[in-house]
């Protein structure tokens, strides 16, 4: 098993890209990326070899959900900017059309957000989602397939993306 300290060489920005992606806030998404480090040396759970990043991203996204519930956050516009972990665009259109992608996912619900994020920007198999947030892949099949609709629906509303 790695030692604590080549997990966060490893996955620290991916656990910090998708609590920031989920709060939309820069320094509640590093309050959450230390939390699950913490609770990882703290709780020294029996990772399996090759499942460290899966625990890591189900330990922040519930903690995400936890800032999320809170009343604080019902107060905060949701409009911040989100952008800055996003890689520099090729051009200007592929950027506006990242911006409105990501104004759009910011604008589902919790559930659709965090399928989307783990399927699309971190790459996990349907499978491996739904064993990360304990549900069946059935579940995960229809928050994708409604997540996809809701973000089309949003799109269109907004004035879509550029062709």
């Amino acid at each position: 098993m790695l030692s604590y300290e080549e997990l966060y060489e490893k996955y620290a920005t991916d656990v910090l890209r998708v609590s920031y992606f989920y709060l939309g806030d820069r320094q509640r998404a590093e309050d959450v990326c230390q939390d699950v480090f913490v609770r990882l040396m703290t709780n020294a759970p029996d990772l399996q070899e090759g499942r460290e990043k899966a625990w890591l991203l189900k330990v922040a996204l519930n903690r995400c959900r936890d800032l999320w519930r809170g009343a604080w956050l019902k107060r905060v516009v949701l409009g911040s900017p989100m952008f800055e972990m996003i890689p520099a665009p090729d051009d200007s259109g592929r950027r506006d059309d990242e911006e409105a992608m990501m104004k759009a996912i910011h604008e589902l619900p919790p559930t659709f957000r965090e399928a989307i994020l783990l399927y699309y920007y971190q790459g996990y198999g349907i499978g491996e989602i739904a064993q990360m947030l304990d549900l069946p892949e059935g579940t995960i099949s229809s928050r994708l397939s409604r997540a996809r609709k809701k973000l089309e629906s949003i799109l269109k509303e907004e004035g879509g993306l550029s062709q």
